[in-house]
């Protein structure tokens, strides 16, 4: 490599590094200026709690031995309804794809859907699917599929004519079209549905938690906030919000991974 080719690579490194310092930087000066408002009073540590309070009530929890329980149930809800969502979202765009007429016919109710708030059927689901963990997946499933099958329906329909016009020249069929030019130009598309899935599957999980759950991290903050516990309601949106943060730190390396291969 060049000269040039190596400082900016160095370059690039410094900067990566630059940046997760000043994140993991702006993070604990956000911590210890939380911890120290509550200490002198300014904040009103019954009501915002602080993250020693948030420590304390996590090591009663471990202690308790119940922690464990309640993170891998919600673990477990939004796993499934992410990949059920993504799954079938996607089998369905491309059913929708192989089907111009179809698509076109059925276009306007898939916008009604994606518009309508989902809580809104909840109480249906709740009825249909009972007063369970079904009935808390189907609502993570009925939040993450509409946007799914928009956004990679949009992303097949938008690609380039006239090379899928050279492919039906070249006699290939529906099947070869879509393995070998159409998902291939929308990697990043299904990517994307993908990121967005990871927070719409969290969403639904934890709507379907208030609503019915017994266990879970959803089920404590109702729980907590019933009961005035503050410090047990933010040490489950802190648990919440790092097990989001991994589970799309995961989705960023397959498209890292897929990058590569393509």
């Amino acid at each position: 490599m060049s000269r040039e080719h190596l400082e900016y690579i160095k370059k690039v490194k410094k900067d990566t590094i630059k940046v997760a310092l000043f994140r993991v930087g702006l993070l604990i000066l956000f911590i210890a200026l939380w911890e120290i408002l509550a200490d002198l009073k300014i904040l009103d540590a019954f009501l915002t709690s602080s993250p020693s309070r948030i420590v304390n009530s996590l090591m009663d929890f471990i202690k308790e031995g119940t922690l464990l329980k309640h993170i891998l149930i919600t673990c477990y809800e939004t796993i499934l309804g992410f990949t059920l969502g993504t799954f079938l979202g996607a089998l369905i765009a491309i059913i929708l794809w192989s089907f111009p007429f179809v698509s076109r016919v059925l276009e306007p109710y898939l916008v009604v859907l994606n518009a309508l708030p989902k809580v809104a059927l909840a109480p249906i689901i709740i009825f249909w699917a009972g007063n369970g963990i079904t009935a808390i997946i189907t609502i993570a499933l009925l939040i993450s599929i509409v946007t799914t099958i928009i956004t990679v329906l949009t992303g097949f329909n938008e690609v380039d004519k006239g090379k899928l016009k050279l492919m039906e020249t070249l006699k290939a069929s529906k099947f070869q079209t879509l393995r070998y030019l159409v998902i291939p130009a929308n990697i990043q598309v299904i990517i994307s549905a993908l990121k967005i899935n990871v927070g719409l599957s969290w969403v639904g999980v934890i709507m379907g938690e208030f609503l019915v759950a017994r266990s879970g991290l959803g089920f404590l903050i109702v729980y907590g906030g019933q009961i005035s516990q503050l410090d047990m309601v933010m040490m489950s949106i802190v648990i919440l919000s790092v097990i989001a943060f991994i589970m799309y730190i995961a989705v960023a390396k397959l498209e890292e991974a897929l990058k590569k291969i393509n």
